[in-house]
């Protein structure tokens, strides 16, 4: 936690803002997604990207936006795909970027069921897909998410 802290101050002011949003953001989509209806969550998080009034869109890179969920992520406990991809997706709409989460499922070796989510932002995968690992996820076709 000592190195956590320090690693934290040593960023600069705006990346600390950044991974304080990220932060705040991770947490109430915890919350949301375990006591909202999912339609709900999507509605308020639809508020939050809608809520920056910036005349400078896309002032914030990709890069710093996933950097940051990253980063937050990293400092909160079981923090698991989806609840990354709102944020990412919600911050990268704040920005005026177009994003889209997609979520795939598959079965595992032992034939179990998984599901994993991932954004899409320009064309390319920006969190959730490491190398080729989405490709063996079937994308489930969810209208407006």
């Amino acid at each position: 936690m000592q190195q956590s802290l320090s690693q934290f101050l040593n960023f600069c002011w705006q990346d600390r803002i950044l991974v304080i949003k990220a932060t705040i953001l991770l947490g109430l989509i915890r919350l949301g997604l375990k006591f909202l209806h999912l339609k709900t969550l999507r509605k308020c998080l639809n508020k939050i990207s809608q809520s920056s009034q910036k005349p400078n869109r896309e002032s914030i890179s990709i890069y710093k936006i996933i950097w940051s969920v990253t980063t937050a992520s990293s400092y909160m406990p079981q923090v698991k795909c989806l609840a990354r991809a709102l944020a990412a997706k919600t911050l990268l709409e704040q920005q005026g970027y177009s994003a889209t989460i997609c979520i795939g499922v598959a079965k595992d070796q032992q034939q179990t069921f998984i599901a994993h989510a991932w954004v899409e932002c320009k064309g390319r995968v920006v969190i959730g897909g490491v190398g080729n690992s989405i490709n063996k996820y079937q994308v489930m076709s969810i209208e407006d998410f």
